[in-house]
């Protein structure tokens, strides 16, 4: 068989119905069963919402991205919420209410004084700051003035919640409860606009923040009266606040009696009564204790009247060891009556009410003793505790006043979470946390779950990562990372930017220590998108370059592109990098006339600029002072110092080369030039103003040999004037126009012979030739080059000026080299 084309028994055929046998072994599926090895994967939850003038695309992938947001993508104008839309938004923030029996509704006692001022402040437009300790009953009363004040103000009533919130968190969530912006976080300027014509009463409450934080709120609101609840620890706000202050003492012996007895719901005995007085003293008259002193008296009736009213519901076998239930009598007398708790008890109540509790209860009080006195919401409670029917065990602990509400949560109420550890439910609260992160990790990055829901449970979850950070083991880290990265996008998505960047920095320092290069670059890449998003841009350049590198090291080719994206934007926003190759003129030195000009770069000097330097003396450059770009003159004032020797050093070459043109053309030979064989030179010589006349070339006025009619030094560079040509080929000799530049170099003696050619005409194409002869004294005499350049090149009266010829003249001739003439 062709080992290509394979046949049917390669894959479990072999043609003769044995596919059949095989299909019949195999079980059948019932098709309604889904195929979980065909199953779609999630798909990751990509939000789109805007900040400001930026669109985030919250990506848990490979990080956020953020652009400008386009042209037609902007969102709407922020449009006020009705009456009826605040009241459903209201009734879905509160905190949900607990399955079983409902909770007892206690009326306000001996709160009427304070709750009638504390309206006629907020009517007049007041700012009133509500100071009382923990257990006072500051929620209640809250509640009560909240109800109060409903029709005041255009905007209703707004209910916050300060716990541990910040001023921003604060100011977002005030626009939030009166406009309606969805997936829409405005900026600085857009939030402090809306909120200058917001008009509501803001009832404000576990406010942790004083000082210049609440004078910044207060003032970012000024059509706005806040009635804001904190206790006697918080930072008094500042001095030009104008705040008025109710400080909210606790009840007398009287109310708290009839407190307790609304919570028993009967008349308290003497022997009762009398305890309930020294708890009096003993708590100084604060709401909570008494209703935590009630719901004693409750189970004690309970364990009283009938020893098996848990039965029912299995409390009888969670009853702590060494406490026998509670008997009847054999000739059906009732059950001896148990014993009052003592003072120690009744004060801090918190481990004996919850020893009389459900496993069940119990088990979310371990919870929320891990998670720093954070409750996860009753949805979860069956599988954290593994129970089914854990979601009433919040019932029972807010039955007990071991609860109070926090937001649309609970939390734990003041006191409880110090007693219960110390009655050792603290311990293992590392397990319990890590337990309580594995449970959020998976539901919160669930495709399901909307990120409101995700932000409700916010201080659970951060409770849980803080609590794993410290771990002693890198179990408990990688868990850590583990929630931040399914909980930083929700977070994100839900506008809940406090929270987002809290897990943001928990998971970097995980993954940190954990050693999750991966995880910890994508921290630092968000935290560098929600600092550019909230306009702190050297720290977004920091987060962005380091999660690069990172990434970088990582080979993370999509990640590092999403990084390199948003670095781009910070610098754009920050205004960039210098250009490259933009002239810095702040840099240059004070002289700047005396720098020397680039490397590699030639110094060139026009041919049309002026060279006329009469007075130079020497080719060295005197030093002067810097003069300024006017000062030097025009265009050409930016030549640099070296350039201005050079220009130095050109002048006194010229007059040089001047000077021994002169004496050249003194001499009254009439030869041919001289030089190397194969060189060409063409003269026009005119030998006086007046006359020109015309010789043989084989006769000369003094009776001397045709020679060089010029003869001169060649120069090793030659620049032509206006009316010159190009420079002359080396090799060359010859003597040029006034206007040319001549460069004198060191002499060289003659050497080589050849026969001169006449030319009857002006202009002679000849070979140079040389013929030993004895010079004369006058041609000796004048011709004889110098051995080292002159000082002095001016001039002096006995040598005589060239007159200039009728046409140019080129001359060329042996480079260093000087031609004497030659007599017959």
């Amino acid at each position: 068989m062709d080992p290509i084309h394979r046949g049917p028994e390669e894959f479990g055929h072999d043609g003769n119905g044995s596919s059949e046998e095989a299909g019949r072994r195999r079980p059948s599926r019932d098709p309604l069963t889904p195929d979980f090895s065909q199953q779609t994967p999630q798909q990751a939850r990509i939000v789109p919402l805007i900040s400001g003038d930026l669109l985030l695309t919250v990506n848990p992938v490979d990080g956020s991205e953020v652009e400008p947001c386009p042209p037609g993508e902007q969102p709407a104008a922020p449009v006020r919420r009705t009456p009826a839309e605040r009241a459903d938004r209201e009734r879905a923030a509160a905190p949900p209410v607990p399955p079983g029996p409902p909770v007892l509704q206690l009326p306000l006692l001996q709160r009427a004084d304070e709750r009638e001022r504390l309206v006629r402040l907020l009517a007049r437009g007041r700012s009133v700051r509500l100071t009382g300790p923990a257990g006072s009953g500051r929620t209640a009363l809250l509640d009560a003035v909240a109800a109060d004040c409903a029709e005041l103000a255009p905007d209703g009533v707004v209910r916050l919640s300060g716990h541990k919130r910040t001023v921003a968190d604060l100011l977002h969530g005030l626009f939030e409860a009166v406009h309606d912006a969805p997936l829409h976080r405005p900026d600085r300027e857009l939030l402090l606009e809306k909120l200058r014509s917001t008009g509501a009463v803001v009832v404000l409450d576990d406010l942790e923040f004083g000082g210049a934080a609440l004078d910044e709120l207060l003032a970012a609101t000024p059509e706005c009266a806040f009635l804001l609840a904190a206790t006697p620890d918080v930072a008094a706000p500042g001095p030009d606040s104008h705040l008025d202050e109710v400080f909210l003492a606790g009840l007398d012996r009287a109310a708290s009696v009839d407190l307790m007895e609304r919570v028993v719901e009967r008349k308290l005995t003497e022997e009762e009564a009398n305890w309930a007085g020294d708890l009096w003293f003993e708590s100084e008259g604060l709401p909570l204790r008494f209703v935590q002193a009630g719901a004693l008296l409750r189970q004690l009736d309970l364990l009283s009247t009938d020893p098996t009213a848990y039965d029912e519901y299995g409390y009888l076998e969670n009853r702590p060891a060494g406490e026998p239930p509670a008997a009847e009598a054999a000739d059906g007398t009732s059950a001896p009556e148990v014993a009052l708790p003592s003072l120690g008890e009744g004060a801090a109540p918190a481990a004996l009410l919850a020893s009389r509790l459900s496993e069940a209860a119990r088990d979310t009080l371990r919870f929320s003793v891990a998670l720093g006195g954070e409750v996860p919401h009753q949805a979860h409670l069956p599988a954290l505790v593994g129970d089914t029917h854990a979601d009433a065990a919040l019932g029972e602990l807010a039955g007990c006043g071991l609860l109070s509400p926090a937001g649309s949560r609970y939390r734990l109420a003041a006191g409880v979470l110090a007693q219960l550890e110390a009655a050792g439910y603290g311990d293992g609260a590392t397990d319990r946390a890590r337990t309580v992160a594995q449970h959020y990790a998976w539901w919160a990055g669930h495709p399901s779950v909307t990120p409101a829901r995700v932000v409700a449970e916010s201080d659970a979850m951060l409770a849980a990562m803080a609590q794993l950070v410290p771990g002693d083991g890198a179990g408990q880290t990688s868990v850590a990372v583990l929630l931040a990265r399914s909980a930083s996008p929700a977070f994100a998505a839900g506008l809940h930017w406090s929270a987002w960047e809290r897990s943001l920095r928990i998971g970097q320092e995980a993954g940190r220590i954990a050693g999750e290069v991966a995880e910890e670059a994508y921290f630092h890449h968000e935290l560098g998108v929600l600092a550019l998003c909230t306009g702190n841009l050297d720290r977004a350049r920091a987060e962005l370059e380091t999660s690069i590198s990172m990434r970088g090291a990582l080979a993370d080719k999509s990640g590092a592109v999403a990084g390199r994206r948003a670095l781009a934007l910070v610098e754009d926003r920050s205004g960039g990098p210098a250009a490259v190759g933009a002239p810095v003129m702040d840099e240059l030195p004070v002289d700047r006339f005396e720098v020397s000009p680039p490397r590699g770069l030639p110094t060139v000097i026009p041919v049309s600029m002026p060279r006329t330097y009469p007075e130079e003396p020497a080719v060295v450059s005197r030093q002067v002072a810097p003069k300024t770009a006017d000062e030097e003159g025009g265009r050409f004032a930016m030549l640099g110092g070296a350039r201005r020797n050079l220009v130095a050093a050109g002048a006194g070459v010229l007059l040089a080369g001047v000077l021994g043109t002169v004496v050249t053309l003194g001499l009254t030979s009439n030869s041919d030039p001289q030089g190397d064989p194969g060189a060409s030179t063409e003269q026009s010589v005119t030998e006086s103003g007046d006359q020109e006349e015309e010789l043989p070339a084989e006769e000369t006025t003094d009776g001397a040999t045709p020679s060089a009619r010029t003869s001169g030094s060649a120069s090793s560079s030659v620049t032509p004037g206006p009316s010159g040509s190009g420079s002359a080929p080396a090799g060359g000799s010859g003597a040029s126009s006034p206007g040319a530049t001549v460069s004198e170099s060191a002499p060289s003696s003659p050497g080589g012979s050849s026969s001169s050619k006449p030319s009857p005409t002006r202009t002679t194409t000849t070979k140079p030739t040389v013929t030993p002869t004895s010079p004369s004294p006058s041609d000796t005499e004048t011709s004889e080059p110098p051995t080292d350049p002159p000082t002095d090149p001016t001039p002096t009266d006995t040598e005589t000026t060239p007159t200039v010829p009728d046409s140019s003249d080129s001359a060329s001739g042996p480079s260093g080299t000087t031609a004497s003439p030659s007599l017959t």
